[in-house]
């Protein structure tokens, strides 16, 4: 007699279980040890408190650091890629761009590390490079609700890395 065993995980696990805690993927730009705080970023003046980043306004002892999405600019080292292809992006690259724009905006109220690092353009091709993974799907699947389109996902097996492919031809 078989025996039915359940797929589903508690609640309290769900959360912290995902593909970015997983042990074998890591960020090498993220922080090794808890950074002193306050602390904010010398370059973007995001405030690192109370274990995260936010936007707050500038503590009057805090420690000056560089946060993780200016170190990955300047290193010209993204974590995300979204492509866009095909003759209709090319045709309506402002549009595409605008609401690559505004999901970045609307992410980064609550997320100051997530932004979109360049946008490029070569042919009928426009490549956006962002400094995690999450904010290429956002965009993407923004894309792929407003345009409709094909849409594919790709994520690195040993690293922090995603490749996301949008494409519509008409």
């Amino acid at each position: 007699m078989k025996q039915h065993v359940s797929k589903r995980t508690p609640r309290h696990q769900r959360r912290t279980d995902g593909r970015s805690q997983d042990t074998h993927i890591g960020d090498t730009y993220k922080m090794q040890q808890k950074l002193p705080e306050p602390c904010v970023c010398s370059a973007c003046g995001a405030v690192f408190h109370e274990g995260r980043w936010t936007w707050k306004m500038r503590p009057t002892q805090a420690v000056g650091v560089t946060c993780q999405a200016c170190l990955r600019i300047k290193d010209k080292y993204p974590a995300g890629e979204l492509t866009l292809k095909g003759a209709f992006a090319v045709a309506h690259k402002d549009e595409l761009l605008a609401l690559a724009r505004h999901n970045e905006a609307l992410e980064n109220k609550e997320r100051p590390l997530n932004r979109i690092m360049g946008i490029e353009s070569d042919g009928d091709t426009i490549l956006i490079t962002t400094t995690d993974i999450h904010l290429p799907r956002r965009i993407g699947e923004a894309l792929s609700h407003a345009y409709h389109g094909r849409l594919a996902f790709k994520y690195d097996e040993d690293g922090y890395f995603v490749r996301v492919h949008w494409e519509r031809e008409k």
